[in-house]
């Protein structure tokens, strides 16, 4: 049997903050909303995630973005979803020089568009995007990243067992 963790959106910012991968490479998880609809993260640029021309590491400003629309999806719709990521692509725009930003939002018309596609068990496979932008709002990069969305099967009982 699977189990998910039950975190609330304040225990898992907590969580993600120690969690090594981001400790170390200066991601910090600023907030997610009580309501699972949107996050916002911050990159700080540091010694441990800039390139050979000192501004910041395509992989580090991917992966701040990595988890998020997976996250907020899956709380978002429940346990009788399965929420998977399935893609992802970055367009790097103008050089990161200082600390950068992305803020993640769902919308409850973005759940109902999943809930409709996946209502007859069949998958959604919806696209999400985000710009990271740098502290004066200017954009450094887009990414999208695409869900594998599917209601869970119900559990047939096992004959066997009695």
């Amino acid at each position: 049997m699977s189990r998910r963790r039950s975190f609330t959106p304040a225990r898992l910012r907590r969580a993600m903050n120690w969690w090594p991968p981001y400790l170390f490479s200066g991601v910090r998880v600023l907030e997610i909303a009580d309501d699972w609809s949107s996050a916002r993260v911050r990159l700080r640029l540091g010694p441990f995630n800039r390139n050979y021309v000192g501004t910041h590491f395509g992989g580090s400003l991917f992966a701040m973005s990595d988890p998020f629309w997976m996250l907020l999806t899956m709380n978002s719709l429940g346990r009788d979803y399965v929420v998977w990521d399935k893609a992802g692509e970055i367009e790097f725009v103008a050089p990161g020089r200082g600390d950068v930003f992305a803020e993640f939002k769902l919308s409850e018309d973005q759940l109902e568009e999943i809930r409709r596609e996946t209502a007859d068990g069949g998958r959604a496979l919806p696209w999400f995007g985000c710009e990271i932008v740098g502290e004066d709002g200017a954009v450094v990069a887009r990414v999208r990243k695409q869900l594998y969305v599917r209601r869970k099967q119900p559990k047939v009982p096992d004959s066997t067992e009695g």
